[in-house]
């Protein structure tokens, strides 16, 4: 049968829609109609543009806009500032100013600069700058390009980010969408994060991108960019294409999702801040250098196609099936000596500070950690994809040991939805001795084709070698049977 094929007009910018009160980051969509109207200040307070700059083009796009930050100020036809007291969101520390002493143009840049000073009861005092393009320069779909170099220093966020226009029109945060173009902890400025944020319950789905041979995203300026489509979004860093997501969705909880690709069909905009503490990359230390904080923006460039086809069909989720004995565990027994650096089966992971190593061999898995890291996550062994069923039952099974007396944690997070555990974070205590472990699960949650489980072993006050083998997950029981014999199959009928 032809499909009728419907195509949208890229929206343009500069319109002025009613927004609703962003929540922030935690703020963490959508009227299609066309944005008609242009908003300016007023000429004398826009930055005056000294030298012109050539955009390059890019093949099937239009440029829809651009700022290349070369006025003596900051261009208030295109941004505006974005104040807000400290913990206004992600419990961090800044207060979001409207000063020149921390938004500001230098040498064709934007800065954005995190000050620390005292408050009045000689406490440690934060502020920094965030500007955003809401009711300026919002539009639907397109290719959002710039180029920035971040600051390095323990508690410092900078983020290029995209929220949109009207927060209400699918709800609040998570259910209006976010856009994470790029995120950088400046305590590991040699990692970088594109990620979408949808729901609820809250979805998010991450691509990292790491630098090699000891650069940073601090030392030089790189460019990040992703590509808004009605039906996907891709990520790329100075050109490398790391990240692609086309199966989101936004839903009130407990009903209906709304229809695809909601809530990523509206208009939104781009903000540029520097956040100063938080829930991820932890408060500053004495190690932060605040003359140095400086986040640095060359351009922001936003492309359009001509049109875009808006008649786009959610993928439908890959549900991975159990080996020949019930295990969702691929290579569970440890008989595979594979490598443990790839996405396929078993992967090894190391963050803020942990250091190690993990190899298979003669049927075990071996983890020896030399620095345990600053979190539990920091050393830790795991598999992904794993499909965890609404209304099933699951029992996990591992033998452990350990070179001395020490802990680690096990669970089954997920890694697509919020990061909620359908196995919570259960304390697993090991000796020299093999020991048999076993532990049951119901999940009760929206059924998840990309379950993940996890052996987490940092942050423990222990680096003593840790050896496991013979892991095993199976459902015991599905929706609506107790037997388990039929429940996988069960529990996917269910799921569609």
């Amino acid at each position: 049968m032809k499909k009728n094929f419907r195509k949208i007009i890229a929206l343009g910018c500069c319109g002025v829609l009613a927004a609703g009160v962003l929540s922030g980051c935690s703020e963490k969509g959508t009227g299609s109609s066309a944005v008609d109207s242009q908003k300016t200040e007023p000429a004398e307070t826009q930055a005056k543009v000294e030298e012109n700059v050539e955009v390059p083009e890019l093949e099937g796009y239009n440029l829809l806009w651009h700022d290349e930050f070369s006025g003596d100020k900051m261009d208030t036809s295109i941004w505006k500032y974005d104040p807000h007291e400290p913990g206004w969101t992600n419990s961090e520390l800044q207060e979001y100013t409207t000063s020149e002493e921390n938004v500001f143009t230098r040498d064709g840049k934007l800065v954005l600069k995190a000050i620390k000073t005292k408050d009045e009861n000689g406490n440690d005092y934060y502020t920094s700058g965030k500007v955003k393009g809401q009711n300026l320069k919002d539009f639907m779909y397109g290719k959002v390009v710039a180029r920035a170099k971040v600051p390095e220093g323990q508690g410092l966020w900078p983020a290029i980010w995209m929220m949109p226009t009207d927060e209400q029109f699918y709800g609040q945060w998570p259910k209006c969408g976010e856009i994470d173009i790029m995120e950088v902890l400046g305590n590991q400025t040699d990692t970088a994060y594109g990620t979408i944020h949808y729901g609820e319950p809250h979805g998010e789905q991450q691509g990292t991108y790491v630098l090699e041979g000891g650069d940073t995203f601090a030392n030089d300026f790189h460019e990040f960019s992703v590509e808004w489509e009605p039906g996907e979004m891709r990520f790329y860093i100075d050109g490398n294409h790391y990240h692609t997501v086309n199966d989101w969705f936004s839903a009130v909880d407990g009903e209906d999702d709304k229809p695809y690709p909601a809530p990523f069909n509206q208009t939104f905009f781009v903000q540029l801040n520097l956040a100063v503490g938080g829930t991820w990359p932890g408060n500053p230390d004495e190690t932060t250098d605040f003359e140095k904080a400086e986040f640095e923006i060359d351009y922001v460039r936003v492309y359009q196609k001509p049109e875009y086809d808006t008649n786009v069909k959610k993928p439908e989720p890959n549900f991975r099936e159990p080996l020949e004995d019930g295990n969702y565990i691929y290579n569970g027994d440890f008989a595979d000596a594979e490598a443990l650096d790839d996405e396929e089966n078993w992967r090894f992971l190391l963050f803020n500070d942990g250091k190690g190593s993990a190899e298979i061999k003669d049927g075990v898995l071996t983890i020896k950690s030399e620095a345990q890291g600053t979190e539990e996550y920091s050393v830790q062994i795991v598999q992904a994809e794993l499909p965890m069923y609404k209304g099933s039952k699951y029992r996990l099974t591992f033998d452990a040991c350990s070179s001395e007396d020490r802990k680690m944690k096990v669970c089954v997070s997920a890694p697509t939805a919020g990061w909620v555990r359908y196995l919570n974070d259960t304390l697993v205590r090991m000796t020299p001795e093999w020991q048999t472990f076993t532990y049951e699960f119901e999940m009760d949650r929206k059924t998840d084709p990309n379950g993940r489980l996890e052996f987490n072993m940092g942050k423990r006050g222990s680096i003593a070698d840790v050896n496991i083998r013979n892991v095993r997950i199976e459902m015991i029981s599905g929706p609506e049977d107790e037997a388990g014999s039929d429940g996988a199959d069960e529990a996917e009928e269910a799921a569609e």
